[in-house]
């Protein structure tokens, strides 16, 4: 699933590409991909509408329209695609936007999990999310409270996109990893000076994973180099780059984790 970085990289590639532009035409290919509304009124409200803005809230791509707010979650499979307004429909286009300058706008998701809000009221979706790790008003002491106040696993707790938002598997991963934290360690256990660590080693990956257009481990993500950086993620039984252990990977929260049990003890 693309993460933080990935869809910050996706949604910088989209703004000249469709800001300034109007919806002309709209074709659904996978009605399920409409969360909300349904097709009919999809279609009536979209059409002439004009993109004033592409943003990104967590992990959700956000297009601010004359009237209305897109959002686009690509969930596990799902990318944004450019192509003439005249270009064969590909196989895995779940909906596609002509845009005024002849351009396509295609939602192309081959898993089909990526969904789709056309609002007037964009925090009905996004109202709930955490704080923005890499915002100015995010600080360590943010960090602390958010963590201090429940008694969790430190993974899945980042994890969870109501304390803090756009953290996936790989970054989690790595920010835990240079942040000397165990991926189990209790939340409630973690002291001040180590939330300011791990607040710090957050946006540290997190912002070279952007400067490096994100993370391309398969054929979901494309066009990024941070895999050829990583310290622990998808590392397992190699060396740790500090020292020299084997990277070890275990199932936290049904998800695959990879540490140094070494720098990082519980």
């Amino acid at each position: 699933m693309p993460e933080l970085p990935e869809v910050e990289t996706i949604v910088r590639r989209m703004r000249p590409e469709i800001v300034g532009t109007t919806i002309s035409g709209v074709d659904l290919r996978w009605e399920r991909t409409l969360a909300t509304p349904n097709w009919v009124t999809f279609h009536k409200n979209i059409l002439g509408q004009k993109v004033d803005a592409v943003n990104r809230r967590a992990k959700y791509i956000v297009i601010q329209l004359s009237a209305d707010t897109l959002i686009i979650h690509l969930r596990m499979s799902g990318d944004i695609l450019f192509r003439p307004v005249d270009a064969p429909v590909e196989k895995h286009d779940r909906l596609l936007l002509n845009l005024d300058d002849k351009k396509t706008l295609a939602f192309n998701d081959m898993r089909k999990f990526g969904r789709v809000w056309l609002t007037p009221t964009p925090n009905d979706v996004l109202g709930k999310l955490g704080p923005e790790p890499l915002d100015a008003a995010f600080t360590a002491d943010d960090l602390f409270k958010r963590i201090s106040a429940h008694k969790r696993q430190i993974k899945p707790l980042l994890l969870d996109q109501h304390v803090i938002a756009g953290l996936g598997n790989i970054y989690t991963d790595e920010a835990l990893h240079l942040a000397g934290l165990h991926p189990l360690t209790k939340s409630d256990t973690i002291k001040r000076s180590q939330a300011e660590i791990l607040w710090r080693s957050i946006r540290q990956v997190l912002n070279e994973g952007i400067q490096r257009n994100g993370t391309s481990i398969d054929w979901i993500y494309r066009g990024g180099q941070y895999q050829d950086y990583l310290h622990v993620y998808g590392r397992t039984d190699e060396p740790c780059f500090h020292c020299g252990t084997p990277i070890q990977k275990i199932v936290v929260g049904q998800r695959g984790t990879h540490f140094c049990p070494k720098c990082q003890k519980v």
